[in-house]
């Protein structure tokens, strides 16, 4: 079954089960929401369609992917206008690649857990 093989990827997130295991869909769908900003949460179509807030849930990744590489490209440029010294300049810079780096990282997560409720969906 090629569902489990997704399970053992270092894509997949702890967070959720294995796919075909008992509630495994329950799982993905609360790793997900916790992903978007609240406010979705009040949307019944994301919240009865995992499939659907997974593809959600990739839009919002990608936007927050390209805000981090926006802030980091020009953080150099930017942040010495505002006063802020070299040291916290460094730092921030810092913090953005890393941020960049575990967003890509989730953004991959996403796509495995989508992946697997699409062929659920699909009866793959």
């Amino acid at each position: 079954m090629p569902l489990t093989t997704t399970r053992t990827s270092p894509d997949w997130p702890c967070q959720v089960k294995m796919p075909g295991s008992y509630d495994w869909e329950r799982s993905a769908a609360k790793w997900l929401r916790d992903l978007i900003p609240a406010r979705y949460a009040s949307y019944p179509a994301l919240m009865r369609h995992p499939v659907l807030l997974a593809r959600h849930a990739q839009i919002q990744v990608q936007q927050e992917i390209r805000v981090a590489r926006t802030a980091l490209q020009t953080a150099r440029a930017e942040l010495p206008v505002l006063g802020l010294p070299e040291s916290v300049i460094e730092h921030t810079i810092k913090l953005y690649a890393a941020e960049v780096m575990q967003l890509q990282h989730i953004a991959r997560s996403v796509r495995a857990v989508t992946e697997a409720l699409a062929t659920r969906g699909t009866g793959r």
